[in-house]
């Protein structure tokens, strides 16, 4: 774990706030491991944890991290 002060790591970000395609970007909770893609475009933002085939929550082991 880098810091205690921030639960989420940003672990991949792509694209841009400035295009219509939006800025993507995922985080991972420092605490659970679990993935979260957040994409942001114009006013609007959303988030959803990542799935795996079998639709369980994509888990990065945070001592990776």
């Amino acid at each position: 774990m880098k810091s205690k002060d921030n639960r989420f790591e940003v672990v991949l970000k792509e694209g841009s706030s400035l295009k219509d395609s939006g800025l993507r970007q995922v985080l991972v909770d420092q605490e659970t491991g679990v993935n979260y893609l957040v994409l942001k475009t114009g006013y609007g933002l959303g988030i959803t944890p990542l799935l795996d085939k079998d639709g369980k929550p994509v888990i990065t082991d945070i001592s990776d991290i």
